[in-house]
């Protein structure tokens, strides 16, 4: 068990409610979600606290009610959530380890008014669990505002609860482009869809008490949720066929935030490959929030590189911190030109009938660093050539040098077949039998339309 450290403290702690009930378990984890939301922890700590206050909610849960406060420490900054109550009730050993796995600084003080019990238990007992805050600065009256903005009845299940969350994914999105008609039905599309995922999940929350299985269990669904915000279907366009596959890394890694997108504008048929720096559940919602924001900025008809453009503002305005690589390819209507324009993402390789395989080169800065993009490059196209665009996963190992692998790839690409269906089934063949990270696979076959 971890030692108490002395924290110099700031307001007196905001009691929550009482916890009898599985709804008030959900209630509280909501909560608890909103104040380390409002005191500055990252969505990571976010979700660790109110996972954690649920699991040990659940597991202490009897007819006589607990207490939930929260109290913001100052020295070292801090965000301390205690759990009290005032019976014969100790935590199990299997919740309370899980617990402490996820958040070190978690500590267990049986009572200690000398009355013992029987089985040698003294009455009531408290679990304190403190979150180091990066960053505090007089948010004392945010605390109290979150809690106030709070609704008074808790969710009804645990659905509720994470229909919420996508709900706040999907107002951001709002506040950030004028597309209100297209990201609600985006939103309604991705609620379809999440459902089953979500119905799975309330399940494993009630049923299972070990926060390290469900921890694992959770990471398969987060890889099916990863997958509803990829496009369902690719479009139709004369004289283009398109064909994609998408594979996540076979180690039990947190999931990535690889994506790909295909767009009839009003400028032609809009063609992206991207890929969130890093390997988390939060890297999978970034790259929801930037696949769903290039739909509607592109649904404007902004040229490629002003969509990038659009899409570093939003990353930066929304998710500070994290950078992306995006390359976006816009055929122009007749099949015979392409538009290129590249945010650090390896570059597009294009095929010509009967000739050499090039590499469109042009690049610029990743998303979210606020630096300028060049504009896009035009190509001319023969009729009949393919377009391939990968994520790094499908070429990149750990002891070669990427621009040999680069090669590598244009050769087994030109040696590969026409179809574009049947190229990417060949190319995962040959590079991706183990895959330690995300990999995308899109190609396009371009002709000239009859």
């Amino acid at each position: 068990m971890n030692a108490h450290v002395p924290h110099t403290r700031g307001p007196a702690p905001v009691p929550v409610a009482t916890v009898g009930t599985e709804r008030d378990v959900f209630a509280l984890r909501r909560r608890a979600k909103g104040v380390a939301e409002a005191v500055g922890l990252d969505n990571r700590d976010q979700v660790r606290l109110a996972t954690a206050l649920s699991e040990l909610g659940r597991d202490l849960l009897r007819p006589m009610p607990m207490t939930a406060t929260f109290e913001v420490l100052r020295e070292p900054a801090a965000l301390k959530a205690t759990l009290r109550w005032h019976d014969d009730r100790v935590p199990s050993g299997d919740s309370l380890d899980a617990v402490i796995r996820l958040l070190p600084q978690t500590l267990y003080l049986p009572a200690t008014d000398g009355a013992v019990r029987p089985a040698g238990r003294t009455r009531g007992g408290r679990i304190e669990i403190t979150c180091p805050v990066p960053e505090l600065a007089a948010r004392d009256l945010e605390v109290a505002h979150a809690l106030a903005l709070m609704e008074t009845d808790a969710p009804a299940s645990a659905i509720d609860d994470l229909r919420s969350q996508t709900q706040d994914l999907i107002a951001a999105l709002e506040e950030a482009h004028a597309q209100r008609d297209e990201l609600e039905r985006l939103n309604e599309e991705l609620t379809e869809t999440n459902a089953g995922v979500m119905a799975l999940y309330a399940e494993l929350t009630v049923e299972h008490k070990d926060v390290v299985e469900r921890f694992g269990q959770e990471h398969e669904l987060a890889l099916t949720l990863q997958r509803t915000f990829l496009p369902a279907t690719l479009p139709r366009s004369p004289g283009v066929d398109l064909a994609v596959r998408y594979l996540p890394a076979a180690t039990t890694a947190e999931i990535g935030g690889d994506f790909y997108e295909a767009i009839d504008t009003p400028h032609g048929l809009l063609l992206a490959v991207g890929d969130v720096v890093g390997h988390s559940l939060q890297a999978a919602v970034v790259m929801g929030q930037l696949r769903h924001a290039l739909r509607a900025y592109a649904a404007q008809g902004h040229p490629p590189h002003v969509l990038l453009q659009h899409l570093d503002h939003l990353l930066g305005l929304h998710q500070p911190g994290w950078t992306t690589s995006v390359c976006i390819v816009l055929v122009e209507p007749g099949n015979s030109r392409l538009q290129v324009a590249n945010a650090g993402h390896l570059p597009p390789l294009l095929l010509s009938p009967g000739g050499t395989p090039r590499y469109l080169r042009e690049h610029g800065p990743l998303l979210g660093l606020g630096v300028e993009h060049p504009p896009a490059v035009s190509h001319a196209i023969e009729s009949d050539s393919l377009l391939l665009m990968v994520t790094d996963g499908l070429i990149e190992t750990r002891d070669s040098d990427l621009y040999e692998r680069m090669e590598v790839l244009s050769a087994a690409a030109s040696a590969g077949p026409r179809e574009p269906e049947a190229l990417c089934t060949k190319l995962i063949d040959v590079f991706a039998a183990e895959p330690d990270d995300d990999i995308i696979v899109f190609a396009a076959r371009l002709r000239r339309p009859e």
